[in-house]
C-alpha cells in the first residue's frame, strides 16, 4: 500500500553541510543501509557533481541492495546555454545510476536575472530540458524548487509556471524548497494550496529551520495538500538545519494519524537518531523532541506525583512508542514520588511507605544546596540511596593521596599516589597521566584492581567542570560531573568542592563504588 506521506531523507548531501558534520563514504554506506531498514522512501546519497567522495559513494552504494529506500543523486538543471546532452553535471548524475535523480532549478525572478544572469524563459527551458530529458533515461526524477516560497511572494505566477514547467515534463514530484529558512506558516500554506490546484502530480515540501519553525513549516504544508517530506535526521543542515526528521515522522504517524514508515519502525525512531549522531561523532541533544533524553524526563514534585498516578497527565504520548523511556530527575525541587519513582527505576525495592524515604530525600537536597547535582549522575545517587537504605560500609576507602605536577624538558609531567584500603588490606600506587585527574584516575583504578580487578574495564567517557559561585573567583566552588562505561553501561557520577582535585576524587571513587554495586546486584 502507498504511504500517504513519504519520507526522503538528505542526511547524507544537505545534513553534511551542517557545520561540524562530515561523514566518510563508509560513514554514509552506514546511514544509508540503516535509513533503509528504518523504511524510509527515498536516500539522498549526494552530488555525484560536486566532489569525489560522493562519486565514489555511488560506486560503492551501486553493489548493495536497498530493501526499501531508492537512492537518489541530487544535482541541477542544465547549465544555460548550454544542450542538455551536453552538460556534463548531468551525465554525472546519470553515471551515479540511481533510480531517482533529484535536480534543483530557479523558482525566484531574482535568482535568474542576478545569480543565473539569464531569461525567465531560458530558466523555464533548463527546467523542462532536465526533466524530460532525465525521464527520457527512464529516471523517477523529483524536481526541488528552490526558493519557492520567496519566488511566489515575489512573483506568484512566475513561480507558477516554473512548477508547471516541471511537471509538463514528466517530473514525477514538486517539492517546494523554504531554502533561506524564513517563511512563517501562513506563507507555507498559501504557496502549498496554490501549487495544489495547480499541480496534478504529487507536491513535496523541504523546509530549513533558521526561525525554528521547519518541522511546524512541514507539517503545515502536509495538511494543505503536499505528501512528501524532505528531511534530515536530527535536523542537520546548513545554518540551523533542516526539518528534523525524527520530529517530522512521529508528527505525522501519531498526530496527523497519516501512514508513512512502516509503523513497526516507529519504536526505533531513538536508535536511529542516536545511531547518526554517534557516526557523525555528535553529542546526543538531551533536549530533542520525541527521541531526546529529556523528552519524558519529569522534575517537579508536583508533576512526578501526577505521573506516578497516571503517566498521560504529563505525557503527551507513550514514551515506548518512539523507543524512548520515562526519567525522572532527582534534585532540590523533588517531592517524595520523584525518589520513589527514580529509586524504583534504579532498582531499589522502596515505595512511599519506607521509612528511610525522608532521609533520603533530605540527604539530597543537603548535597544539592552544597552543590551536587544528581540529575546526570544517577551512579552517585544509587549510592546515596544504596548507603542509606541499607546501612552497608563502602568497598573501599582513600585513606590519603597527592597530585602534583611538574616541567620536565618541553613537557609537562602529572603524577598522583594514592593509598586505598579494603578491608585490613592496603594498597599505595603511583601513576602518571595527562593532566592531574587523568592521572588521579590511574593511580585509583591501579590500586583497586588488585582486589577487583574488573574495574580496569571502567573507562572515563566525559569529564565536565563547572564553577558554581564566581563572584569568590580562584575559591570558587567546582563541580564536577564524570560519565564512566564499561563497555555495556554507561554511568555518571559527581564530587562537589572549592578544590577541583577532591571533587574530581568525590567523582572517582563513586564510578569506582557504582561498578563493583552493580557487580554485586549481579551476583545477588
Amino acid at each position: 500500500m502507498k504511504p500517504e506521506v513519504e519520507i526522503y531523507d538528505t542526511t547524507l548531501r544537505d545534513g553534511s553541510q551542517g557545520e561540524g558534520v562530515n561523514f566518510s563514504v563508509m560513514d554514509k554506506l552506514r546511514i544509508a543501509e540503516r535509513l533503509d531498514s528504518f523504511g524510509v522512501h527515498f536516500i539522498e546519497g549526494g552530488w555525484p557533481g560536486s566532489n569525489p567522495k560522493d562519486i565514489e559513494f555511488f560506486a560503492e552504494a551501486r553493489r548493495r541492495k536497498f530493501k526499501n529506500a531508492r537512492l537518489a543523486a541530487f544535482g541541477s538543471t542544465r547549465r544555460k546555454g548550454v544542450a542538455v546532452e551536453q552538460d556534463e553535471q548531468v551525465r554525472l548524475l546519470l553515471d551515479a545510476d540511481t533510480p531517482v535523480v533529484t535536480i534543483y532549478g530557479k523558482t525566484w525572478l531574482l535568482h535568474v536575472k542576478e545569480v543565473l544572469r539569464t531569461t525567465p524563459d531560458e530558466n523555464l527551458a533548463m527546467i523542462s530540458d532536465t526533466v524530460r530529458f532525465l525521464k527520457a533515461q527512464d529516471k523517477f526524477v523529483v524536481y526541488d524548487a528552490e526558493h519557492g516560497f520567496d519566488g511566489y511572494k515575489d512573483d506568484p505566477e512566475y513561480a507558477l509556471a516554473t512548477y508547471e514547467a516541471a511537471e509538463k515534463a514528466g517530473a514525477d514530484i514538486v517539492v517546494l524548497c523554504d531554502t533561506n529558512g524564513g517563511c512563517l506558516p501562513n506563507d507555507i500554506r498559501e504557496v502549498t494550496r496554490a501549487a495544489a490546484a495547480r499541480l496534478k502530480c504529487r507536491i513535496g515540501i523541504h523546509t530549513h529551520d533558521d526561525i525554528g519553525l521547519g518541522v511546524a513549516n512541514a507539517l503545515i504544508a502536509l495538511e494543505v495538500g503536499a505528501s512528501h517530506v524532505q528531511g534530515t535526521v536530527n535536523g542537520y543542515g546548513e545554518r540551523t538545519g533542516n526539518c528534523n526528521l525524527t520530529s517530522v515522522i512521529p508528527n505525522i504517524a501519531l498526530k496527523l494519524r497519516k501512514t508513512s514508515i512502516p509503523e513497526r519502525s516507529l519504536v526505533l525512531l531513538k536508535d536511529i537518531s542516536q545511531f547518526v549522531d554517534e557516526i557523525a561523532n555528535i553529542r546526543h541533544n538531551p533536549r530533542q523532541p520525541w527521541v531526546g533524553a529529556a523528552a519524558f524526563s519529569h522534575k517537579g514534585g508536583t508533576h512526578v506525583n501526577a505521573v506516578q498516578k497516571i503517566a498521560q497527565s504529563y505525557e503527551h504520548i507513550d514514551p515506548s512508542s518512539v523507543g524512548n523511556t520515562r526519567r525522572v530527575l532527582v534534585s532540590d525541587l523533588a517531592g517524595r514520588s520523584n525518589i520513589v519513582l527514580k529509586a524504583q527505576e534504579l532498582g531499589f525495592k522502596i515505595n512511599n511507605e519506607t521509612p528511610e524515604l525522608r532521609a533520603i530525600l533530605n540527604r539530597i537536597k543537603e548535597l544539592e544546596h552544597q552543590g551536587y547535582e544528581f540529575e546526570a549522575a544517577e551512579g552517585s545517587l544509587a549510592l546515596l540511596i544504596r548507603k542509606i537504605l541499607k546501612h552497608q560500609d563502602p568497598p573501599f576507602l582513600v585513606d590519603a593521596y597527592h597530585v602534583s605536577m611538574r616541567r620536565d624538558g618541553a613537557g609537562s609531567v602529572c603524577e598522583a599516589t594514592i593509598k586505598v584500603r579494603v578491608g585490613s588490606e592496603g594498597a599505595h600506587t603511583v601513576a602518571e597521566g595527562d593532566g592531574p585527574v587523568n592521572a588521579l584516575d590511574s593511580a585509583l583504578r591501579t590500586a583497586l584492581a588488585r582486589f577487583y580487578p574488573e574495574l580496569q574495564k571502567v573507562q572515563l567517557t566525559d569529564y565536565k567542570v563547572r564553577i558554581l559561585d564566581t563572584a569568590t573567583g580562584t575559591a570558587a566552588k567546582t563541580r564536577v560531573l564524570i560519565e564512566s562505561t564499561d563497555g555495556h553501561e554507561e554511568w555518571g557520577t559527581v564530587g562537589a568542592s572549592e578544590n577541583i582535585i577532591e571533587a574530581s576524587l568525590q567523582a572517582l571513587m563513586d564510578s569506582m563504588e557504582y561498578r563493583l554495586m552493580k557487580r554485586a546486584k549481579a551476583h545477588a
